[in-house]
Formats: C-alpha cells, sequence, structure tokens
C-alpha cells in the first residue's frame, strides 16, 4: 500500500489523542505520540506520508508483521461466525488455538490457561504456583520486566516497578547472569554461570525453600536487554527447582512464538518448566491474547478442586481465531526458520560489523530477530552512554540517536542505553538490510558521545 499524505486528518487524531488519550508510562504533558495512518507487513506511516521500517515489531509483538491477509480474513470470518462467547463453554476456535500451542510449547506443558495478555498471565501462573505449593514466596531477577499488573510489575526487576513496590509481595530479586556487567567478577560464560547459580543457591537458602512457591525468569530477558543466558544456567535452574520444591516459571511472553528462531525459547536450552506464560506473538497482536501453559503436575492440582480464578474475556473467539491463524500462516510460510536463518547469516554479522565501525557499541547479543546493541562512552570501562534509568538531559545522546534513526526511516526499539534489532520475524533479507543501513548512519551520532 502506498501511504497517501494526509496531513489534515492527522492533525486531527493528534488533537483527540492529547485531548483524551492517557498514555501508559509517560509524563502526559511531555509525549509527542505519531499519529499513525496505516500499516502493512514490517511499515507503517504517518498522515505525512512518511514510511517506517518498524525495527520494534510495535511492541515486540507483531512477528509475523502488520496485516497478514490470512490472519485479517480469519478474523473476519470468526466474526461472521461467532463474535464472542463465554469462556466456560467449549468454543471451536478456543479448543482449536489451545491445541496448537500445546503441540508446540515444550514437555507436558498441555493444558492452556487463556489470559487477555502477558501481565495476567504471569499474574495467573504465580497463582496457581502458591495454591499448588501453599507457600508465598516468589523470586524473581534484576533486569526483568514481568508486566505492569499489581503483582507482575513487583515481580518486574527495571525501574517501572519502584513507584508500586509496597515490600509487601512476597517478591525477592537475585541477579541473573549478565557477563558483560557481570555481578559475579565472572571472567567468562562458565564462570558466570558457576557463580549465578551458586548465588541464587545461596538465596534460596537464605529465604527457606520451604518459602519459596516459584521462581519465575524470562527464558532470555527482552526489555531489560536480551541478555542470552549462559549454556547450562536454565538447566541449572531447573535443577534447583526440582531439588527444593520449586515451581520454576518461564516467561516467553516476548521471546516466544518464533522470535528467538524457535517456537519457544526454552527449546534452545533444552528446559521444560512447569508453567510457562506467552502473549504477544502467539496472534501478532492482531487481538489481544495471552496465556499460561500448565504442565500435568500443576493441572493435577485442580483437578478436583476449583481454580480461583479468571477472566470475562478468557479465550476470546476473536482472538483464538487470530492465534489459529498465526500458527498456521508461521508453520506454512517458514517464520521460524527465517527467524532463524536471517539471526544467524544476516543480523549477527551485520550487527557485529557495525560494532567494529561504530566506538559507542559496547556488546551485540542476541539471536533470531531477538537482538541488541549496548551502547557506551567508553568501550574500556563499559561507561553506559546514558545512566541507568536516565530521563531528560540526561538521556540525550539516545534521544538524538533515535531521532537520526527515525529521519532515516527506521522505528527503533530504544531502552535505557541499548537498542533493539527486533523486527517481525518474517521480514526479508531485503528489508533487514534497508533497516541496518539506517541503523548504521544513526550510530555515528551516538559515536558522537564517546570518549
Amino acid at each position: 500500500m502506498t501511504p497517501q499524505p494526509n496531513p489534515e486528518a492527522g492533525a486531527a487524531v493528534k488533537a483527540a489523542d492529547r485531548d483524551h488519550v492517557f498514555h501508559s508510562w509517560s509524563a502526559q504533558e511531555l509525549i509527542d505520540p505519531l499519529a499513525v495512518a496505516g500499516a502493512e507487513g514490517s511499515y507503517f506511516w504517518d498522515y505525512d506520508g512518511r514510511r517506517y521500517l518498524d525495527f520494534s515489531s510495535g511492541l515486540v509483538y507483531t512477528n509475523v508483521g502488520y496485516q497478514h491477509p490470512k490472519i485479517v480474513a480469519a478474523i473476519q470470518e470468526q466474526a461472521a461466525r461467532m463474535t464472542t462467547f463465554a469462556p466456560a463453554f467449549a468454543i471451536e476456535a478456543r479448543s482449536e488455538a489451545a491445541r496448537l500451542i500445546a503441540e508446540r510449547t515444550p514437555g507436558d506443558l498441555d493444558k492452556i490457561f487463556f489470559t487477555n495478555g502477558g501481565a495476567d498471565a504471569v499474574e495467573h501462573a504465580i497463582r496457581m504456583a502458591r495454591l499448588h505449593t501453599g507457600r508465598p514466596k516468589v523470586l524473581s531477577a534484576y533486569r526483568s520486566y514481568h508486566g505492569g499488573t499489581q503483582q507482575a510489575v513487583n515481580i518486574t526487576g527495571d525501574p517501572r516497578r519502584w513507584a508500586s513496590d509496597s515490600g509487601t509481595a512476597g517478591v525477592v530479586h537475585f541477579w541473573a547472569p549478565y557477563l558483560y556487567r557481570s555481578r559475579f567478577y565472572a571472567e567468562t560464560e562458565e564462570q558466570e554461570c558457576a557463580r549465578a547459580l551458586e548465588h541464587l543457591e545461596t538465596t534460596i537458602r537464605f529465604e527457606g525453600p520451604s518459602t519459596i512457591a516459584a521462581i519465575i525468569l524470562e527464558t532470555i530477558p527482552g526489555t531489560a536487554g536480551i541478555m542470552v543466558p549462559p549454556p547450562g544456567y536454565l538447566a541449572g535452574v531447573r535443577e534447583l527447582c526440582d531439588q527444593y520444591g520449586i515451581v520454576f516459571v518461564l516467561d516467553e511472553v516476548m521471546a516466544g512464538f518464533g522470535r528467538t528462531g524457535e517456537w519457544f525459547a526454552a527449546d534452545l536450552f533444552g528446559v521444560t518448566p512447569d508453567l510457562l506464560t506467552f502473549a504477544k506473538g502467539v496472534n501478532s497482536g492482531y487481538v489481544p491474547l495471552g496465556g499460561v501453559a500448565i504442565s500435568g503436575a500443576i493441572a493435577e492440582t485442580f483437578g478436583k478442586r476449583p481454580y480461583p480464578g479468571g477472566l470475562t474475556y478468557s479465550g476470546h473467539p476473536l482472538a483464538c481465531a487470530a492465534a489459529v491463524a498465526t500458527i498456521d500462516v508461521m508453520a506454512q510460510e517458514g517464520v521460524v526458520e527465517n527467524a532463524a536463518r536471517l539471526g544467524a547469516d544476516v543480523v549477527g554479522p551485520e550487527l557485529r560489523a557495525l560494532a567494529e565501525r561504530h566506538p559507542s557499541v559496547g556488546e551485540v547479543r542476541g539471536t533470531g530477530m531477538f537482538w541488541a546493541l549496548e551502547l557506551v562512552r567508553d568501550r574500556e570501562t563499559r561507561e553506559p552512554l546514558v545512566p541507568y534509568n536516565a530521563a531528560g538531559e540526561a538521556n540525550a545522546p539516545m534521544a538524538a540517536f533515535a531521532a537520526a534513526a527515525k529521519k532515516g526511516g527506521l522505528w527503533p526499539f530504544v531502552n535505557m542505553n541499548r537498542t533493539h534489532v527486533v523486527p517481525p520475524c518474517n521480514i526479508s533479507e531485503a528489508e533487514l538490510k534497508e533497516g541496518l543501513a539506517v541503523l548504521d548512519a544513526a550510530l555515528s551520532v551516538a559515536d558522537e558521545h564517546t570518549r
């Protein structure tokens, strides 16, 4: 579709937004939302006709791009047949979506509890773990994000938690592995893995194993920086959970459904959790949907004991029809394989080449269509390009980098001192290279702030 400029319409959209829409995570008077006129494939455009290659996949969820015709058709067909129905009934779209998801989850995660998104999936996973074990505490990592609802935001390990953290949510945070900024003075991945596991086990022992219901980890942390865990770490966490009778929860809300070049990131590490949360890519965000994949042992807990939780729109037919179509599209069009191939053959090598050219790039890390560049002022000291949780003038170098990318027609995903490369998983090689060329130019702006 060719963007058709219509600035008057854009001005009206922007005015209504500013008058009435209350935006998340924002100081309302300090933001200037872009008015978007349309989107298709890997691109979207504004009312002035400017087109952007979306290297953010929305919020890392349009895994098959915008407006895929087969998914749009599936939603239309479901709407014509049955727009909605209460969750207590067996509905074809709901049953089929659950079956297709269960076919792809690792191990025996064969029961699917549907939610409206990722945060409430985490809420219910934690509730299930606490009821299954009879224990109150949850352990989660610093440098993590698990959602904006009350329990999920308390489990989160980044500054978005602070305003809502009353210290009464039964959450204990620990350090997960991150060799580039090791908390364990490690020099190798093997050391980082061993010391991170030792730290976690010490935390378990000092907190009291009999008080801990669950350990929750993003399989590969997303917004926090796409830190791929070292070999053996997740398997080690699985062993600790088994040893101490703790429920192991993997949050695959961002990493799932092809993003890492596997259906689920857990498959990269050969690990099966007891509970797995998902959302976003399950239907490319076309209709809100999330859920919890549940192991046989935990499902059995609620075999004759009612599970005390539910949602009015759990397994909404339109959302589930979109999930069925998305999974079918991904299988038929080789979307997971595309993410794996282009990640290994194009993104990884090209980003490492950028790192050699740009002194602002401290580290490249990732897999599939899930990559991060960590930007620094000084490669030797690894001083971040902007301070932790920077805002205003302190964040000016990252703001200038993002503005340069947008001026070049690339919409980046920027968080703190990082830019993430997270385009749709079905992006073409030509589109990827187009975006990477713009990224190359924008990094020259970041270079201006290095020492």
